[in-house]
């Protein structure tokens, strides 16, 4: 799987209407944000996070 197909799937990606392009939105520090940016695609990203619409729904019952 890419990290294209990763992000699609990530909690911090959002679509960016002026640009057309899918953008992480994580709070990231300037250290982080320096390795988020000279990260490989073949290393991962660290900052994944599966986002899982149907997570509160499971808490509330």
């Amino acid at each position: 799987m890419s990290i294209d197909a990763l992000c699609e799937s990530c909690e911090f990606a959002r679509f960016d209407e002026v640009t057309g392009e899918l953008v992480c939105d994580a709070l990231l520090d300037e250290d982080d944000m320096v390795d988020f940016l000279t990260r490989s695609n073949n290393k991962g990203c660290k900052y994944y996070r599966f986002y899982d619409e149907y997570k509160m729904v499971r808490k509330q019952n």
